[in-house]
């Protein structure tokens, strides 16, 4: 071998060195960073012989990276609904919630127990008269909570829209300037780092699949089949809803649902082919699982109403009276339940604020006269009345008030039961693939010793250029 390729076989090594210790140190340096991916250099041998550098090498395994996108989608959409179903049923209250609707009903039954021990007490008459308002404020604070927990979700969709609009932005502006940069030769793995990332974000919203296309450029569509990035991001929007109440739904247009460019995806469910990850989880919550649990909350208003308007239970009332709770004054209406637990109040003829006299909780609503103050007839009615297996609603099974009651907080519990252990398959499908995600990432010792490998081959690069060197200078003094 000449002097010349042993000297250009030497600095070609050492410029190849070089670089492959930056990279080697780059790969240290991120082992923790969030979307890293290792890198290695990718060499051939050069024409005028030595070594040369054909571009850097950006490790990931495709198919292990879109499973666990789906894998995110999963998790974060179930977190949504897992945590919020825990609020509902805080609100919602426990069999041994003390401010629970079961634990109300218990006090009310034990207040109309001693009433009947002692009818000419009005202090006890008192006493009934406020264990029904309490029934009737914990009914109308769920079904508030319930509705607060709806605008929450239909402010989440809002959110989800806005995120999801402005990495579809980011993901078209990184694919050209990928697009860019390769063309001049430029090491691009920081944008696909980046990309990776943002693309990561879209996933939790809605479940993706990432599309290869030329140049390194990628397409994004969802699992379904609808495309969300192909060349131009597709613009998605939605309107949110500052107040909600229980008969707003998306059917009846009081509801915004998702639209594409101007064009509602779905006027029937609002989401079409988005569903899945955060935005599916939040018109589930918004129109099916809220609305379900106030619809249970609803039901179990009605039954109370409608046990205390039966003129068997008190005979002072006419067929289409109001009883002793009302809708806002009014008898029960079977064709107007939504809402009606937020609704639901006491009946002002007994109601010391509203000027009522207890003592009708005595005699009878509508008694034309006081009746004897001995007599516990009328209220232990009203307490058979509570305690009675009834089917009042269509398509109900024969419940007491208080089995109504613990009917809907067992549903609610369920629910909330359901999420969790489907949150906790979501986890552990998630953490297993993060895992092995992680696995084929950056190896600290084996990078440490490829390293030392550079370090050694520097050093004999290095060594060659100081022998021909020294040869050159023998040369010379000959």
């Amino acid at each position: 071998m000449s002097i010349s390729g042993a000297l250009n076989n030497a600095i070609s090594g050492l410029t190849t060195t070089s670089r492959m210790a930056e990279i080697t140190s780059s790969n240290l340096s991120n082992a923790l960073t969030d979307g890293y991916g290792r890198r290695s250099l990718d060499l051939s041998a050069a024409e005028l012989g030595g070594v040369r550098a054909t571009g850097v090498h950006r490790h990931v395994d495709a198919g292990l990276l879109a499973d666990r996108r789906l894998a995110d989608a999963a998790l974060g959409g179930q977190q949504r609904s897992a945590g919020m179903l825990a609020r509902l049923e805080q609100t919602i209250g426990t069999p041994e919630d003390q401010g629970g609707i079961g634990a109300r009903l218990a006090a009310l039954e034990q207040a109309l127990i001693s009433a009947s021990s002692d009818p000419a007490s009005e202090n006890r008459l008192r006493n009934v008269a406020g264990r029904l308002q309490d029934v009737t404020d914990t009914l109308n604070g769920n079904a508030r909570q319930i509705q607060t927990l709806r605008v929450e979700a239909d402010r989440a969709i809002a959110d989800d829209i806005n995120d999801l609009n402005n990495a579809l932005v980011q993901v078209g502006d990184l694919n050209r300037d990928i697009q860019r940069l390769k063309s001049t030769g430029s090491d691009i793995s920081p944008l696909l780092d980046a990309r990776q990332k943002v693309v990561d974000k879209i996933a939790e919203i809605v479940p993706v699949r990432e599309v290869r296309r030329d140049n390194d450029t990628i397409g994004l569509m969802t699992v379904s089949g609808m495309t969300l990035l192909d060349g131009r991001p597709a613009q998605f929007g939605f309107q949110p809803t500052p107040t909600i109440t229980a008969d707003m739904t998306l059917a009846s247009g009081a509801l915004s649902g998702v639209t594409r460019d101007g064009v509602s995806l779905d006027p029937a469910g609002g989401i079409g082919r988005l569903d899945g990850g955060t935005l599916g989880a939040s018109f589930a919550l918004r129109d099916r699982t809220l609305v379900d649990a106030q619809a249970g909350l609803d039901n179990v208003a009605a039954d109370l109403i409608a046990r205390f308007q039966d003129p068997a239970t008190d005979p002072t009332l006419m067929a289409g009276d109001a009883g002793l709770l009302t809708d806002q004054g009014n008898p029960l209406d079977p064709l107007d339940l939504p809402g009606l637990a937020g609704r639901i109040g006491m009946n002002a003829s007994i109601d010391p604020a509203q000027g009522g006299d207890v003592t009708r909780l005595r005699d009878g609503l509508n008694a034309a006269a006081p009746g004897p103050t001995g007599s516990p007839a009328q209220i232990d009615r009203w307490l058979s009345a509570l305690g009675e297996s009834r089917a009042d609603l269509p398509g109900t099974p024969a419940r007491s008030a208080a089995g109504r009651a613990a009917d809907f907080i067992r549903d609610v519990g369920q629910t909330r039961l359901q999420a969790d252990e489907t949150l906790s398959f979501a986890a552990a499908r998630h953490d297993t693939l993060r895992e092995a995600e992680l696995a084929q990432g950056v190896d600290s010792d084996q990078e440490l010793q490829t390293l030392l490998r550079v370090e050694q081959a520097y050093a004999a690069n290095a060594r060659v250029i100081q022998t021909i060197d020294f040869m050159m200078q023998r040369l010379m003094e000959i």
